[in-house]
C-alpha cells in the first residue's frame, strides 16, 4: 500500500516534462541536479533561524530600539473579572450594546465600566511597539542580506545579462552550490516564519 502511494506521488508525468525521467536527473560527470531529499536540511535550518532570530531581537533589535527612541505606550490593564473575561474569550471582543447591558447586570458593573473594561482588555492583546519593531528589524535584516547575497552570486552568471541562457539545456539543468544554498536558506527562513506565526504580530 505504502509503496503504491509512494509510486503515485513520485509519478514522473506528474513532476517532470515529457520524455524526462528521474534517472536523467541523477548526478553525473561532476554535474549536480536538484533532488527532493535536498529539502530535508531546511527543517533543522529553520529551527536554527529561530535561535538566531531570538538572539538578534534580544541583543541587536532591542538596543537599537532604545537608540532610536522607540517607546512603549503606557496601557492601563483591565481589572480581573471572571464574567467579562469568559465572554471576551469565548464569545467576542467587541460586544454589542445589548451584550454590554446584560454583562453589566451579570457582573455587577455599570455599563460604562463594562465598556471601559473591554477597551482596556483589547489594548492588552495588541502587540507592543517594541515587539513590532523587533520583528520588522529581523525581517528587514534578513531580506537585505538575502538580496545582497543573491546579487553577489548571480552578477557574474551569463543568464543575468542574457535571459536566453536561462533555458540553455532545459529541462536537464544542473544546480550550482550557490543556487542550492540560496534556495535552502530562503526556504528555511520561511519555515521559521511558519513555525512562529502564532506568536508573531498578526497582519490583516
Amino acid at each position: 500500500m505504502f509503496q503504491t502511494l509512494y509510486s503515485y506521488f513520485w509519478w514522473e508525468r506528474l513532476w517532470l516534462p515529457a520524455n524526462l525521467t528521474w534517472a536523467d536527473l541523477e548526478d553525473r560527470d561532476g554535474r549536480v541536479y536538484a533532488k527532493a531529499s535536498d529539502l530535508y536540511i531546511t527543517l533543522p535550518l529553520a529551527f536554527l533561524f529561530l535561535v538566531v532570530r531570538h538572539l538578534f531581537e534580544t541583543y541587536v533589535a532591542t538596543p537599537l530600539a532604545g537608540l532610536l527612541n522607540v517607546k512603549e505606550k503606557v496601557r492601563l490593564k483591565a481589572t480581573p473579572n471572571a464574567v467579562l473575561e469568559k465572554f471576551y474569550a469565548a464569545t467576542t471582543k467587541h460586544p454589542k450594546q445589548a451584550d454590554v447591558e446584560a454583562l453589566s447586570k451579570k457582573s455587577g458593573c455599570t455599563v460604562r465600566q463594562v465598556e471601559r473594561w473591554f477597551r482596556r482588555r483589547r489594548n492588552q492583546d495588541r502587540p507592543s511597539l517594541l515587539k513590532k519593531f523587533r520583528e520588522a528589524s529581523w525581517r528587514f535584516t534578513f531580506y537585505l542580506i538575502a538580496f545582497i547575497a543573491g546579487m553577489a552570486v548571480i552578477v557574474d552568471k551569463p543568464w543575468f545579462y542574457d535571459l536566453r541562457e536561462v533555458w540553455k539545456g532545459y529541462p536537464i539543468q544542473s544546480m550550482l552550490p550557490s543556487q542550492y544554498w540560496y534556495y535552502m536558506i530562503e526556504l528555511s527562513f520561511y519555515w521559521s516564519l511558519l513555525f512562529s506565526i502564532a506568536s508573531d504580530v498578526k497582519r490583516k
